[in-house]
């Protein structure tokens, strides 16, 4: 029967921090990929926590990676929830595109697509995520 290592208290809250700003970056490129990153980053601060405070070091890294992967966990669940609620104005669109050969008929695909959302989503969101019309 082996014992289980234990990693260094320094180890551990760095650990926190680095897998947090991954989920951070990671959940404007592939939002399901960092919720799962994001989760485990703040089980890693949780974690880091204690054995900091055992070992007498500062546990600032440990609670800053614990904030970050809180909000990377609020930006790709936000993300995910709006890619599955949008989910079949993307499978028109990507088809749209598929068979539009000119910059003309792409611009045309993309229109079709902001006239969906705005039908689906409460009035005034594309605004403030930055894509609608001032």
């Amino acid at each position: 029967m082996t014992i289980p290592v234990r990693a260094p208290a320094e180890i551990a809250g760095r650990r926190a921090i680095w897998l947090a700003i991954a989920a951070l970056v990671m959940a404007f490129m592939l939002p399901p990929a960092a919720l799962v990153l994001a989760v485990f980053a703040v089980v890693a601060g949780i974690r880091a926590v204690p054995q900091l405070k055992a070992d007498g070091r500062p546990v600032g890294t440990a609670v800053a990676g614990i904030a970050v992967s809180s909000v990377a966990l609020l930006i790709s669940a936000t993300a995910s929830a709006l890619q599955l609620y949008l989910m079949d104005e993307y499978s028109a669109y990507s088809e749209c595109m598929k068979g539009a050969g000119t910059v003309s008929s792409q611009g045309e695909c993309f229109a079709e697509f902001r006239k969906a959302t705005e039908r689906k989503l409460p009035e005034g969101v594309l605004r403030f995520l930055g894509e609608g019309q001032p």
